[in-house]
């Protein structure tokens, strides 16, 4: 599931932000959408960190919204080597991000399985941070790919 929705132009291996809000600039950024959109996304993203941090702790944030303004389920995941400070449970930065968004409609429940999916996998990136060592997309992709095949 969640292989199926990274794309090599949603992953960002290197992000430049050194701020929680920076950073989510900058993934929702790649989002194939107007600048208008862009920016109602973002203010909906902000919005759900205001209720409480995504930020889950071991270095993982999966900061996630619905807006009228999608049409279809995204995912961006982005990487912080140094670490961004996103409040997160354990007072930790954060390395690994995964921004999901999709629509207020969602039929198929796309973005609640793939929400799911993603926290379930983050209990296996927590184990093995060899992330921060992967400097091409496809690779990266294909590291969650097997992650994920393998039930983590």
């Amino acid at each position: 599931m969640i292989s199926k929705l990274l794309k090599p132009e949603r992953v960002i291996l290197d992000l430049k932000g050194k701020t929680k809000k920076e950073v989510l600039k900058e993934m929702v950024d790649v989002l194939p959408l107007s600048e208008d959109k862009k920016k109602n996304v973002y203010e909906a993203i902000l919005k759900r960190e205001e209720i409480g941090s995504t930020g889950i702790g071991k270095g993982i944030a999966i900061p996630h919204s619905r807006s009228v303004m999608l049409d279809d389920v995204y995912l961006v995941v982005g990487v912080s080597k140094e670490g961004v400070d996103f409040d997160a449970i354990d007072g930790k930065p954060v390395n690994l991000i995964f921004l999901l968004c999709a629509t207020p409609v969602d039929p198929d429940s796309r973005y609640l399985i793939t929400l799911g999916k993603i926290a379930h996998l983050a209990r296996a990136l927590s184990k093995d941070q060899s992330y921060l060592n992967i400097d091409n997309k496809e690779k990266f992709i294909k590291y969650l790919r097997d992650l994920e095949a393998k039930g983590g």
